[in-house]
């Protein structure tokens, strides 16, 4: 494991409200407002932004928990901010304060578990599934 991953590193990722990403088009909703699926995506995002560059060679991570609260509707032409810190380190394991904001207020929140993997392995397994 990486001795580069320390408590404190932030990550962050964007996205614009858009038909694509309402819950309208996730079959999540029937209303044309940012998705809670989409806004679960763009947190993991900043998560996996923090500290992708800092894994070593051949792993990766996958998320594996998280507990979220979305807490306001965000409209198609705004723009949606998900942010990431690193709070523990536990092993192989990853916890992150995250949280999620448009232009006006905080929309989300939430910790999220993201878990380190030997890529190859994982890939291997995951492609093994229903094979004899």
């Amino acid at each position: 494991m990486s001795d580069k991953l320390e408590v404190g590193l932030k990550g962050e990722a964007s996205a614009a409200v858009t038909d694509e990403n309402t819950a309208v088009a996730y079959g999540s909703g029937s209303v044309s407002v940012f998705a809670t699926p989409a806004m679960i995506g763009l947190m993991e995002k900043a998560a996996l932004s923090s500290v992708d560059s800092l894994l070593d060679k051949g792993t990766s991570t996958v998320g594996m928990k998280l507990e979220v609260e979305h807490l306001a509707a965000t409209p198609k032409g705004m723009n949606v901010v998900a942010t990431s810190e690193l709070i523990k380190v536990d092993g192989r394991r990853l916890v992150f304060n995250v949280e999620a904001r448009d232009e006006t207020e905080l929309v989300g929140r939430g910790r999220h578990e993201r878990f380190i993997v030997p890529l190859e392995k994982f890939i291997a397994r995951a492609e093994g599934k229903g094979k004899s």
